[in-house]
């Protein structure tokens, strides 16, 4: 059996070249190197793949339609580089299976900007001093945390019924034997490849990994933020606007979980703390899983992951996610329930103080507030604010507001995303 070790050093960040007067201090630092180390199998006699070599199949890999079931749905399907890795349409939840129309529980995330995510945890302290404060559940790949990292994701999609639907390691290895890139894989992991499944399996596995580590294809850092970050650009008066009330907080508050910060390293954000939360999204009634009223997805506690079905307090709490092209999204939260970046932020500012405009009533007259979450799980609901008012008090952010975060909101949408939406030849990878 193959053995597999991967040696690569990756930057969490490009580093910005000077200090700018509304952002927060940014720090003038070298860039560091990028990720260049080799991959090699333990046996000794057998080639080494570099990461360059793995990026190229990791690609290969991520675009061939051929390893599904249905012979028509790759990784690009649901995570499409022209939609900054996630869902190219406005679909809650994508189709896979067999014959596609199996809908998946969960809208599918983008994938970029996941260079520093590390494996869940249930305690997460951002440092070992002192005055380190718990954090709570923290990191993990998926919206409920349980893949640890992006090799052990990577697989998932292959083998799930609702996406690429093969039923187990052998039929995909089959697949993989088979393709037009076979010869490279053999090269990069020696000759006998083929000969396990389990081994097949696993390089295909690392060499997803490694692409998603592509600097230039999955955190290149060159959306306008970034530009005025390093002093290159300023933002526009309603940008401004924005960014400072994503930053308020007793505004939007955005920011206590979509981190706007560059780091002390100088770092540049990736607008998210990685943490999994319960903010009690309405239910989507679209969802076929959904037509059973006792049906509740939990995340962290189930039904998908089940380590920790038997612990309440973890009920309702997705996670996080990068809010960097959230513009380039036409469905939002785990759910897909909402269809515009306008309408997903109001909700943040009126959950609590105009309930009946996001949520049902019952036969009672009486909003059923947080309608897809049990009851018995409300306790787990953040409260911060803006989740801090009572029905009748002021939203934390006025509809103009509402549409200056926004406009700051697409000020995070990276280069290439810009020219795919307005139809221009995509930028080729650095």
């Amino acid at each position: 059996m193959l053995a597999l070790a991967a040696l690569v050093a990756i930057s969490a960040a490009h580093r910005p070249a000077a200090a700018t007067d509304l952002a927060v201090p940014v720090e003038k630092t070298a860039p560091p190197a990028h990720a260049g180390a080799a991959y090699a199998p333990a046996t000794q006699g057998k080639p080494q793949a570099s990461a360059a070599q793995l990026t190229e199949l990791g690609r290969l890999i991520f675009s061939d339609a051929s390893l599904s079931a249905s012979g028509r749905m790759s990784c690009a399907s649901c995570h499409d580089p022209r939609h900054a890795y996630g869902p190219p349409n406005a679909l809650s939840v994508q189709t896979g299976g067999p014959d596609l129309r199996t809908p998946g529980l969960r809208a599918s995330p983008s994938l970029r900007y996941l260079q520093t995510l590390a494996a869940f945890t249930e305690h997460h302290h951002d440092n070992d001093g002192d005055d380190s404060i718990d954090a709570g559940p923290t990191g993990g790949r998926m919206w409920d945390g349980r893949a640890g990292s992006a090799h052990e994701q990577a697989g998932m999609p292959l083998l799930s019924p609702a996406e690429m639907a093969n039923e187990s390691k052998g039929a995909v290895a089959r697949k993989l034997a088979r393709a037009a890139y076979a010869d490279k894989l053999r090269a990069a992991f020696g000759n006998d490849l083929f000969a396990d499944p389990a081994s097949t399996f696993r390089a295909a596995s690392m060499a997803l990994e490694v692409f998603q580590q592509s600097p230039a294809d999955f955190y290149p850092f060159d959306s306008k933020y970034d530009a005025y970050l390093r002093g290159q650009q300023k933002l526009s008066a309603a940008e401004t606007r924005g960014l400072r009330l994503f930053n308020d907080s007793g505004k939007g508050n955005c920011a206590s979980c979509h981190i706007s910060a560059v780091t002390a390293d100088g770092a540049f954000p990736l607008f998210t703390d990685f943490g999994l939360i319960a903010i009690g999204v309405p239910r989507n009634r679209r969802l076929p899983a959904n037509a059973d009223p006792a049906f509740h997805d939990l995340g962290l506690c189930g039904p998908i992951r089940t380590d920790f079905r038997d612990r309440p307090e973890y009920c309702g709490l997705f996670r996080t996610p990068s809010l960097r092209n959230v513009a380039v999204r036409q469905s939002f939260f785990h759910n897909g329930v909402f269809h515009s970046l306008e309408e997903a932020v109001r909700f943040y500012a009126e959950r609590d103080t105009h309930p009946a405009r996001w949520y049902p009533r019952g036969r009672d007259g009486r909003v059923r507030k947080f309608d897809d979450l049990p009851p018995a799980y409300h306790d787990n609901l953040n409260a911060d604010p803006p989740f801090d008012r009572l029905p009748g008090d002021r939203p934390a952010l006025t509809n103009s507001e509402v549409r200056d975060v926004v406009a700051f909101l697409r000020t995070l949408t990276d280069a290439d995303q810009l020219r795919a939406a307005t139809g221009a030849a995509p930028r080729p990878p650095r």
